[in-house]
């Protein structure tokens, strides 16, 4: 993965690990030190910190936030 990442509020991620409903999709509802970002299958929210979040990362998938 490139190191400089471009990505925003309502960019749709698909991470490496499926959440436990099943989906790997999700959204970013918020981005700062820590990135906050929400399920699109069952609704759950997590902070994940930023260095963490870009390792898990896998594609981003669209970008809306522009």
């Amino acid at each position: 993965m490139e190191n400089n990442l471009k990505y925003d509020i309502g960019t749709k991620v698909i991470m490496k690990k499926q959440h436990p409903c099943g989906s790997n999709e999700w959204e970013i509802t918020r981005v700062g030190a820590d990135i906050k970002i929400k399920c699109l299958n069952c609704g759950r929210t997590i902070l994940i910190p930023r260095i963490e979040f870009n390792k898990k990362l896998k594609k981003i998938i669209s970008q809306e936030g522009q």
